[in-house]
């Protein structure tokens, strides 16, 4: 018997899913023990997740941790102000691939572009991915709740594909607005307007699996049944983890609210 053709649609959607989760823990309190326990927590009898993020100062932790698994190692830059300033964006870039991080979540600097500074994004993107190499893969991160309208969040989009960004992410999961479905149907949009290769990311409010369900259809019907995969497609999430569970398990899930993401 094929088990995945008697699966349910819940318990697919659930799995892929966590194929798709960068499980995340940014809080300002963070310590080696938690990042233990994410780690711990990525790898489960269920599958893996496709990464980690975590802050920059614990990225060789993790590195450590992992080290042998298919679990990808991400970090975030410039965040969550997205500042102007090239110079330390590039340095933590530096650092993160340094100590053995393969992802870079940067953020996009989202306020001089509202204020009418169309180069500085272009240009720390540039020195970002430059940084990076070709060690890590760099998703930019918009900051759509921001940018509010769609053709400033497709603009901003377009700059940080212009420069090099392998990832368009919606957000740091920081600010009153994070993840829309409108916001997240305009950046595919501009994957698929583009025919660029990189990939989508919705972070920030993803906390259960109807919410989960409803990014993955939108990204299907744009960029085609196939192309949610962890090389395409991520969720940044925590608390949705444990739903995943649940449901995996056949039991009910919680809708839990954790101190994470």
């Amino acid at each position: 018997m094929n088990y995945e053709k008697t699966m349910s649609p819940t318990k697919k959607t659930a799995f892929l899913t966590l194929s798709v989760l960068d499980l995340t823990s940014l809080n300002n309190d963070d310590t080696s023990a938690d990042i233990e326990a994410l780690c711990d927590k990525a790898i489960s009898r269920y599958g893996t997740v496709a990464a980690v993020c975590v802050w920059p100062k614990f990225v060789k932790l993790a590195a450590d941790i992992l080290k042998g698994n298919s679990v990808r190692v991400a970090a975030v830059a410039n965040f969550p102000e997205g500042s102007s300033d090239i110079e330390s964006s590039v340095k933590t870039c530096e650092q993160i691939v340094n100590d053995g991080g393969q992802e870079v979540d940067v953020v996009f600097p989202y306020s001089a572009f509202l204020s009418g500074d169309k180069t500085i994004g272009a240009e720390l993107v540039a020195a970002c991915k430059a940084a990076c190499g070709d060690s890590a893969t760099l998703k930019v991160i918009i900051e759509t709740g921001e940018l509010k309208t769609t053709d400033l969040i497709k603009e901003a989009s377009r700059i940080a594909l212009d420069n090099g960004a392998d990832f368009i992410k919606t957000s740091t999961g920081k600010v009153a607005v994070s993840a829309t479905p409108e916001a997240a149907k305009a950046m595919l949009e501009v994957l698929r307007d583009t025919k660029s290769n990189a990939g989508f990311k919705a972070a920030g409010g993803i906390k259960d699996i109807e919410t989960a369900a409803e990014y993955i259809s939108l990204a299907e019907k744009i960029m085609g049944k196939d192309w949610v995969t962890a090389n395409n497609f991520r969720f940044g999430a925590s608390g949705i983890i444990d739903n995943l569970f649940a449901i995996i398990r056949n039991e009910k899930p919680n809708n839990i609210q954790t101190k994470g993401y």
